[in-house]
């Protein structure tokens, strides 16, 4: 339940970060990343829970490592291929902003790490 709360309460903060800041609404990307809060939220939840030398706690990590990947380089490189297929033709406008900047990632990152360990010590 944790990481559910952590990856909707990033979720909401992005929403309105982005929307109160950039006036962008509703859609991907932004900080933080709730992608990267809800890894990390799961990686510190079964680190504490089953040990940081656990087999768990391992895969979760290399998990957490992937999606910080993708987020920030891969889904990154979509966005500028969308970029350039609507800069080559003009039938439908495809979205261009689906991954995330590296300080979003890292904003993901600290929100899950924060939130995670102030609901743990809540619920200990």
């Amino acid at each position: 339940m944790v990481t559910v709360c952590v990856m909707i309460s990033a979720e909401i903060t992005k929403h309105l970060f982005e929307g109160l800041t950039k006036n962008i609404w509703f859609q991907h990307g932004g900080m933080p990343s709730s992608h990267s809060a809800f890894v990390t939220s799961l990686m510190m939840v079964v680190g504490t829970y089953d040990g940081i030398a656990s087999t768990t706690f391992a895969i979760a990590t290399v998990f957490a490592g992937v999606v910080w990947y993708d987020a920030a380089f891969v889904r990154k490189q979509v966005g500028q291929q969308a970029k350039a297929l609507n800069i080559l033709q003009q039938l439908e406008d495809f979205s261009e902003r689906v991954g995330h900047s590296t300080a979003e990632v890292s904003g993901g990152i600290m929100f899950g790490l924060i939130l995670t360990h102030f609901l743990l010590a809540w619920i200990a």
